[in-house]
């Protein structure tokens, strides 16, 4: 059963929670400034500034602030304040139940991909996978940046359309299917765990940062061997972004790893997709959600996802 939250409107409420690294109230005054501008009414838990090393926190108190939100039947989204490391940490101490009678929007990336994969593995909910408050400029009422922009559409309207960048590794094709997936470093992190994600007739996008290429290469040689390329309808790469590489150079790079590992698949390849750590480029896409994805005649690829469809 498929249960989709309802789009925001102006005078809801959302709440934004810290599940993974600490976060300071400094660091969210422009995300609060810009979601009042858009009509909304900011909650913040009790422990939104706690600390514990570079922790939003005990676990417990995480797990707290993550539960007050969901259980709250006035808070319609729930924002992750930030990524790094820790989601993974209180997933399994959250009780779910609430959300799966009241589905509400969950927000983020990174990090986030823990609560993305969980939530559509144990409730096929749609979440979305955007911008966070830490990466709001200060200047986003007053200027529109693609992130930003994207991410009120995609709240407000359920509508997502992009157009990629020509990239020469992309593999012509056209696809329709629910998208899932997320940072390629979490989504190999919760390979046989409850929360791992069942990719087979889905299309799968992926993006990561700050990692060697041996490593891209070692998670793609996983989810290859575990069986999570063979049967996908498309694969979307996002950013691949601040990559590393060992004194002998491992030979490729991280779109070449990526795409050498699904060669003997028959399926359409968009890398350069706007989505992942690029910044205010970071664009707004509805996982566990219907996408279509088309290349075009001078090498892009088009991305549409619609909630009325």
């Amino acid at each position: 059963m498929k249960r989709t939250p309802e789009l925001l409107k102006a005078g809801d409420r959302v709440a934004i929670v810290a599940t993974a690294r600490k976060i300071s109230s400094a660091e969210l005054q422009p995300a609060i400034r810009l979601l009042e501008s858009w009509g909304l009414e900011v909650m913040l838990p009790k422990n939104i500034y706690a600390e514990s090393n570079q922790f939003a926190g005990s676990d417990a108190e995480r797990a707290s602030d993550l539960q007050w939100a969901l259980d709250r039947e006035d808070v319609k989204a729930v924002f992750c304040a930030r990524g790094g490391y820790g989601t993974v940490r209180i997933v399994d101490m959250v009780d779910y139940k609430h959300l799966a009678e009241k589905p509400k929007w969950i927000v983020g990336y990174s990090d986030v991909t823990v609560l993305h994969s969980h939530l559509h593995t144990l409730l096929g909910m749609p979440t979305l996978h955007a911008t966070m408050p830490l990466n709001i400029p200060t200047d986003a009422v007053e200027k529109a940046y693609p992130s930003t922009e994207s991410l009120k559409r995609a709240l407000f309207e359920g509508e997502v359309c992009y157009n990629t960048k020509e990239h020469k590794l992309n593999r012509e094709g056209e696809a329709d299917g629910l998208v899932v997936g997320g940072n390629l470093s979490i989504l190999y992190s919760l390979c046989g765990s409850t929360s791992d994600i069942n990719t087979a007739g889905k299309i799968l996008f992926i993006e990561d940062l700050d990692e060697y290429l041996y490593h891209i290469d070692r998670m793609m040689q996983n989810l290859k061997r575990t069986g999570k390329l063979q049967s996908l309808k498309g694969l979307i790469v996002g950013g691949m972004t601040d990559m590393h590489d060992n004194s002998i150079p491992f030979g490729k790079s991280a779109e070449e790893i990526v795409m050498e590992a699904v060669t003997e698949y028959n399926y359409p390849v968009c890398f350069n997709a706007p989505f992942g750590h690029i910044g205010t480029e970071n664009k707004a896409l509805i996982l566990g959600e219907h996408l279509h994805m088309k290349s075009q005649t001078d090498g892009t690829f088009t991305v549409t996802q619609s909630m009325a469809k």
